[in-house]
């Protein structure tokens, strides 16, 4: 006679696959252009779609440039560039749910002929969402050992959020052109919803005057409440905010020579909300009085941990792309940025990486330039296991002690997230083997091995837990060394 099993389906949502991709723009600008002084470009996505082995983005890429024309004037021009790109990937197919965040990895400017081309390395972060399926033994004939399994299931949420500032400045004549870097730094979940909390550094290049070029930057406060029906007190969660449409006016006072500026953000965030879930599955199991073949199978899921922030002042030495001198006069730092990643040393983890910004430089010839400088970091961080990291850079400074060096300095925001991946071992169905010959004692006396849990006796006796601990009701467990188990036996006396 067949043992009867029996057996169960779990069905969750959960991030299937993380991929990562490359792919580049680049827009043209006339021969206007004489000399570039900064150049700057983000990246909009517009949508990710997962289709049969491959994840399709797009979006658009806006470009910045100021510069110098033929009569040494400061000029600002601007363009957008569509692009398409995609990642390949096996385990793909239409029904998953594709998302992506773009970064701008690396920014060339070059010369050709009458025209300047800016080029920009996009990277994409892509993570895929699906159901996760598995069914697992629940019961049936057999002895079981029951276990919950730990596991995540991912619940997808999002929304937008606009956000307003203003501050005052010194007067100025014309905004060249700004950039925003997003930094979060607090997750939590209430009752229905994700709340995503931190900051936008903005960044502002202008003209002060005619022809001076200043720079400023203004930390703007963000709190992103986004629904989600799973969201309760104690849950896990992550959010990625990037900037959509940048509104800046100026209103003037001439008077006191001052300038109000009025900043309206249009942000959007994404997040995953992620609620623990524990179905009852059996992990061993075997049968009094046959052998049992068992196949196993693994769920794995994963969940975010807490959001750890981190602020840190760094300086020293910076690298420039091109030297300077005691003949140039230092006009602005803009366009500071920063990119790290987590390495184990024997002090411990750390983050590390480089600071950089573009330094406005009016040369002795009356001329300006743009000048690259980097400041590497090297920052201690007290997390453990697998992490997500960013980092923003700002009120970064330069200025020339000795001729030909650039002594930097800048604030690091720096938030690092874990990753925790859970994974359990089930029994996903059990085959039937030969008969086991029956004991002919009415009394068993076993020695157990030192250390033997009940479980493990109780499958090598192939007698019930429960029988077990009948038959031994003084027994300790785990056994120590000399302990004796007694098995009774019922017979039948037949008349």
């Amino acid at each position: 006679m067949a043992i009867r099993t029996q057996t169960e389906t779990y069905r969750g949502y959960a991030k299937t696959a993380e991929l990562n991709s490359q792919t580049s723009a680049e827009c043209r600008f006339g021969g206007e252009v004489e000399t570039v002084l900064a150049a700057h470009a983000s990246a909009a996505l517009s949508g990710a779609e997962a289709g049969n082995g491959e994840v399709r983005y797009f979006g658009k890429v806006f470009f910045s440039i100021v510069y110098e024309d033929a009569e040494k004037r400061i000029c600002r021009a601007e363009k957008g560039v569509e692009f398409t790109a995609r990642a390949q990937d096996e385990s793909c197919y239409p029904a998953l749910t594709a998302r992506a965040s773009l970064t701008v990895e690396n920014l060339a400017v070059r010369r050709e002929g009458a025209s300047v081309y800016v080029s920009a390395l996009l990277g994409a972060d892509l993570s895929l969402y699906g159901e996760v399926t598995c069914e697992y033994l629940a019961g049936g004939d057999l002895v079981c050992r029951r276990e919950r399994m730990r596991t995540w299931c991912a619940h997808l949420c999002g929304g937008a959020l606009e956000t307003q500032d203003e501050f005052e400045t010194e007067l100025i004549g014309d905004i060249l052109l700004h950039a925003e870097t997003v930094n979060v730094t607090q997750i939590t979940c209430s009752a229905g919803a994700l709340i995503a909390e931190g900051e936008v550094n903005l960044n502002i290049l202008a003209l002060r005057g005619e022809n001076t070029p200043a720079s400023f930057e203004r930390l703007i406060p963000f709190r992103a409440e986004i629904p989600c029906d799973a969201a309760a007190v104690g849950c896990y969660g992550e959010a990625r905010v990037s900037v959509g449409r940048v509104a800046l006016r100026a209103e003037t006072d001439e008077e006191r020579g001052k300038c109000r500026i009025f900043a309206d953000l249009s942000l959007s965030a994404e997040g995953c909300v992620y609620e623990e879930v524990a179905p009852d599955a059996v992990t061993d199991a075997f049968s009094p009085t046959h052998e049992l073949a068992l196949s196993f199978g693994t769920l794995r899921t994963e969940t975010a941990g807490e959001p750890l922030c981190l602020t840190e002042r760094i300086a020293g030495k910076a690298a420039l792309s091109a030297p300077v001198d005691f003949s140039d006069t230092f006009r602005a730092v803009t366009l500071q940025r920063a990119e790290a990643n987590l390495v184990q040393t024997e002090s411990g983890r750390r983050a590390e990486g480089v600071a950089t910004a573009t330094l406005l430089v009016l040369g002795a010839d009356g001329a300006h330039r743009g000048v690259e400088i980097s400041l590497p970091f090297s920052v201690p961080v007290q997390i453990s296991g697998e992490c997500s990291l960013s980092v923003m850079a700002c009120g970064m400074s330069a200025r020339q002690k000795q001729e030909g060096e650039i002594d930097a300095e800048a604030t690091l925001r720096i938030a690092v997230q874990e990753r925790k991946k859970s994974e359990s071992r089930f029994v996903s169905g059990a085959e039937e083997g030969a008969e086991l010959p029956a004991s002919d004692s009415a009394v068993s006396v076993y020695v157990p091995c030192a250390g033997d849990g009940l479980w493990e006796l109780s499958k090598r006796l192939r007698k019930a837990p429960e029988e077990v601990e009948a038959n031994n009701p003084d027994l300790q467990f785990p056994v120590r060394e000399g302990q004796r188990i007694v098995i009774y036996r019922k017979k039948t006396v037949r008349g």
